[in-house]
């Protein structure tokens, strides 16, 4: 088919207005995407920083033998093959963490703060059991948190949300499908006479199908070329705001490079994605019509 040809098929205000619903649906796409990626590298990282961290504390009204059983549990747990490591926590940090919702009071060394022992457990199923049994044999004023299930719910929130931005790339690349195929229907319709014309002068519904393939690609290609670097731009921007000063818990949202890989590619495969469906579409709908 010449180029002549092809511009039978062709109208340009209708490809204008697709091209631009197709970059709307692609810019949201590359964010949804950037999303999901972004959030399950949070949750991985969380999980991967805490999985094995816990904090022995040790409750007791009186100083004394508050500071005398922490010594004794923390000679206790270096001991333990169930850790890999105790480190007692400072009575200067505990003040600092403190101090924003006691004020002064708590640098007063009567206040009975319990006594930390951060402690990070090896990487076996019983590890919490022995260390929880070593510390029985101590006192029974100490208790062990782990820090993987006190984030417990944000673990989940991450997992749901990382489900819903796969949940939300689907519907709108259904969306964008839902377009292409309304513009082929609109189009077949639009050019029934040209298309009875030219099966008269010999064409298949082969050759008339790629004509709308190429059409549809163009205009696709035309949308991904707006939508797409308008997403990339803006999953730049919130990278950078992430990793700025203050942003420590969202250090773990991170693309990565085969996350921008992912991005980068995803308006690219949608054009040659609608490309096919435009094809199937028109050689269906002319098979139905012959």
């Amino acid at each position: 088919m010449s180029a002549a040809t092809a511009r039978l098929l062709d109208t340009a205000r209708d490809g204008r207005v697709m091209a631009a619903v197709l970059a709307i649906i692609l810019f949201l796409a590359v964010l949804a995407t950037a999303g999901g990626i972004a959030t399950a590298s949070a949750g991985r990282a969380l999980g991967a920083a805490l999985r094995n961290e816990a904090t022995v504390q040790i409750v007791a009204g009186d100083t004394a033998l508050r500071d005398r059983l922490a010594s004794r549990m923390l000679a206790v747990l270096r001991t333990s093959p169930a850790l890999v490591e105790a480190t007692p926590v400072p009575r200067a940090e505990l003040t600092r963490l403190l101090g924003p919702w006691l004020g002064e009071a708590a640098s007063e060394g009567d206040l009975p703060v319990p006594a930390l022992i951060d402690v990070t457990l090896a990487a076996r199923a019983d590890a919490a059991a022995q260390v929880r049994a070593a510390m029985a044999t101590v006192t029974p004023l100490a208790r062990l948190d782990t820090r993987e299930s006190a984030l417990a719910a944000t673990s989940t929130f991450l997992t749901t949300v990382t489900a819903l931005a796969v949940v939300t790339v689907a519907l709108v690349v259904a969306a964008g499908v839902a377009v292409v195929l309304l513009a082929v229907r609109i189009g077949l319709s639009a050019h029934r006479a040209t298309i009875a014309v030219m099966h008269g002068l010999g064409a298949s519904d082969t050759q008339i199908a790629r004509l709308f393939r190429r059409r549809i690609a163009r205009d696709a290609g035309l949308g991904a070329a707006i939508g797409g670097p308008a997403g990339w731009g803006m999953v730049a921007v919130l990278g950078h705001v992430a990793t700025g000063p203050g942003s420590q818990l969202l250090d773990g949202a991170r693309l990565g490079q085969a996350g921008w890989i992912a991005i980068v590619l995803l308006p690219g495969l949608f054009v040659v994605f609608a490309a096919l469906v435009a094809y199937r579409a028109v050689v269906r709908a002319l098979a139905r019509l012959a």
